[in-house]
C-alpha cells in the first residue's frame, strides 16, 4: 500500500512538472510571436512623431519664406505618416498572437478533451 502511494506522489509531482513545463512553453511561443509587432508599433510611433514635428517645422519655414517649404513639409508629413500608419496596423495585428495562434488554440483544446 506504502508502495502505491508513493508511485502516486511521484506520478503527481511529474505531471505538476509537465503542466509548469507546458505553461511556460506556451508563454515562450506568445512571447516570441508579439516581440516583432511590439518593435513595428514603437518603430511607427516614433516615425509618426518625426512626421509630427516635420510639419511643425515645415509650418514655421513655411511662415518665414513661401509656400514651397510648407508643401514639401506636408508630402513628407503624408509619406511618414502612411508608413507609420502601415506599421502600427502590423503591429496591431501580431499583437493578436498574444492570444495564441490557430494551431496552438487546437492543441489545447485537444489536451483539454484528452486530459
Amino acid at each position: 500500500m506504502g508502495e502505491l502511494f508513493g508511485r502516486l506522489g511521484d506520478e503527481g509531482r511529474a505531471f505538476v512538472q509537465a503542466e509548469i513545463g507546458l505553461v511556460k512553453a506556451i508563454a515562450a511561443h506568445r512571447i516570441g510571436n508579439a516581440r516583432n509587432g511590439v518593435i513595428a508599433l514603437i518603430v511607427g510611433l516614433l516615425l509618426i512623431n518625426a512626421a509630427s514635428i516635420s510639419l511643425v517645422v515645415s509650418i514655421a519655414l513655411a511662415l518665414a519664406a513661401s509656400l514651397g517649404p510648407l508643401l514639401g513639409g506636408l508630402i513628407t508629413f503624408a509619406g511618414v505618416s502612411i508608413l507609420a500608419g502601415l506599421l502600427i496596423w502590423w503591429g496591431a495585428r501580431r499583437m493578436k498572437a498574444l492570444g495564441g495562434d490557430a494551431e496552438e488554440r487546437a492543441a489545447l483544446s485537444a489536451w483539454d478533451k484528452n486530459g
